[in-house]
């Protein structure tokens, strides 16, 4: 059966859970159920001999086999490899996470026919190393990997959606000014959009990459293994199998205690037992600290976009985690406004995706877009100089963070010596000063300078950010009108003979044919 060339869905590749949605006849956005009849797929992969379960089947192997269970591989992008063996071996994340768009991919296909145009979404705050790492793990799950979007982007789009602003008669509703809090069980996003007809403005996004949802269920781990550890002297968290006990009941008493007011979450272990009665009360003290980062960041990025309360007409809550009372009375407390839960905190993210996939496929057909989205930048993009005064290596920001996209920058440098013959340009991501705190994109070698090259000739390295956050290096001599080979060097990054490899492996799908 050939693939639906009108036919793209979105995905919503969550780090705890994930979603598929495609657009209906109407155009509607509409979430696909996955084979065992679902919306939400856990993102958890159970290795099993040469066998590798995604989902809830893999779920329930937690409490048996937990050593080979692979959890969170997003978190892990952009590293070389996953932390945790399995099955033996060790699985580069994106392999991981190619497992899991693969099942959705084989789930969606079974009930909307064969295609494989694809966006996926991403967390704002994700830096350029992990949205390469996604479109590669796309890639590998057999998928043509239209764009990547944003999730609080995507949960915006979703919204404006529903509130009208996307009507084929062209009229919308009058500007409106949302913030979009994003806690999920892997990330925390806060992104500030303006909803002009249609256009999708981000003004300023932030985050924090270690606070996540799952840090909520950590403090109850924590608090049960210390009575456990207090009461028989032994720590239930050194056995594998007990520990993932214990956090698929950490998690389950999460969501209980956003239902009721209290809960009693148990601990079985060599034969000793502990039944920990937890208040919501307790719970939220236990995890004040973090709600309180998240309100500091929050605060942060509406001051980052220039805007005071009074200047936003809904504060958006998306992701799994702000089914938390807390969440939601923190942003009352802090906006003064009453948090905006009109589209589903599961699927607003897939849906969002889906439409933007629309969108893409109107464009390919040459039809007018429905409507625009404009980002910015989440981290300041560098590159690694000299100081000339301390001779330390320093970070020289090109790109500020929050600048709108797509965006050209360009940096001079000059060759040191006569007949130079090549220039290493180190590129970097973060706000330090010192390029060992920031993020390493890559290195990007220019060889093949033009002879005699007299010392201190101008060298122009030209940085353009995508509007999905990707990066493309142009390097061109000054006084030559072409520009020069250069490659942009990922030390974590696999080949594309590796990607083709495992494309093959994990979806059965082959690379397509070169272009031409």
């Amino acid at each position: 059966m050939s693939n639906n060339s009108s036919l793209a869905v979105g995905i919503d590749l969550g780090t705890t859970f994930s979603a598929v949605a495609y657009l209906d006849d109407l155009g509607r956005p509409v979430t696909l159920q996955n084979g065992e009849g679902d919306k939400v797929t856990p993102s958890v992969l159970l290795f099993e001999g040469n066998d590798v379960i995604v989902g809830k089947e893999a779920v329930k192997a937690f409490a048996t086999d937990y050593a080979a269970i692979a959890e969170c591989a997003k978190r892990e992008l952009g590293y070389r490899m996953f932390g945790k063996q399995l099955g033996g071996r060790q699985y580069p994340p994106e392999a991981l996470e190619a497992w899991i768009l693969n099942k959705l991919r084989m789930d969606a296909q079974a009930q909307i026919g064969q295609f494989d145009k694809v966006v996926v979404t991403v967390p704002a705050y994700f830096d350029e190393v992990r949205r390469k790492a996604t479109q590669d793990a796309g890639y590998m799950a057999g998928f043509h990997v239209m764009d990547i979007i944003n999730e609080p982007t995507a949960a915006a789009v979703a919204f404006g959606f529903a509130q009208g602003f996307l009507k084929d008669d062209g009229t919308a509703p009058d500007e409106q000014t949302i913030l979009v809090y994003d806690l999920g069980g892997g990330t925390f996003d806060v992104t500030v959009m303006r909803l002009q007809g249609s256009n999708f403005v981000a003004l300023a996004t932030d985050g924090e990459v270690g606070l996540v949802g799952r840090a909520w269920d950590q403090r109850l781990v924590d608090f049960v293994a210390e009575e456990f550890i207090r009461k028989f002297g032994i720590d239930p968290r050194d056995d594998a199998n007990a520990h993932g006990r214990l956090w698929r009941e950490a998690e389950d008493a999460k969501r209980t205690l956003s239902a009721r007011n209290k809960c009693t979450l148990a601990c079985d272990f060599q034969g000793h037992a502990v039944r920990s009665e937890i208040t919501r009360e307790m719970f939220e003290d236990m995890t004040r600290d973090l709600l309180d980062r998240t309100a500091f960041t929050t605060r942060q990025t509406l001051q980052a976009a220039g805007l005071e309360w009074s200047n936003v007409d809904h504060v958006l809550m998306v992701g799994g985690s702000t089914r938390m009372p807390m969440v939601a009375q923190m942003l009352r407390e802090l906006s003064g406004k009453e948090p905006n839960r009109s589209v589903s905190a599961d699927e607003a993210v897939a849906h969002g995706a889906a439409l933007h996939a629309g969108i893409l496929l109107s464009k390919g057909a040459g039809k007018e877009s429905q409507f625009r989205i404009k980002n910015v930048n989440s981290h300041s993009l560098g590159v690694v100089a000299v100081d000339v005064a301390t001779k330390r290596k320093r970070n020289a920001i090109v790109i500020p963070r929050n600048t709108p996209l797509p965006i050209t920058a360009r940096r001079i440098f000059k060759t040191e010596k006569a007949n130079q013959r090549s220039i290493l340009v180190q590129i970097v991501e973060g706000e330090s000063s010192s390029p060992d705190d920031c993020v390493q994109l890559g290195k990007c070698s220019v060889r093949d300078l033009p002879k005699e090259l007299p010392a201190q000739t101008p060298i122009e390295v030209r940085f353009k950010y995508e509007e999905n956050g990707r990066l493309t290096v142009t390097v061109l001599v000054q006084g030559t009108d072409k520009a020069l080979h250069h490659e942009l060097t990922r030390e974590n990054s696999l080949t594309q003979d590796q990607l083709d490899s495992w494309r093959q492996y994990i979806s059965g799908v082959p690379a397509p044919a070169p272009a031409g």
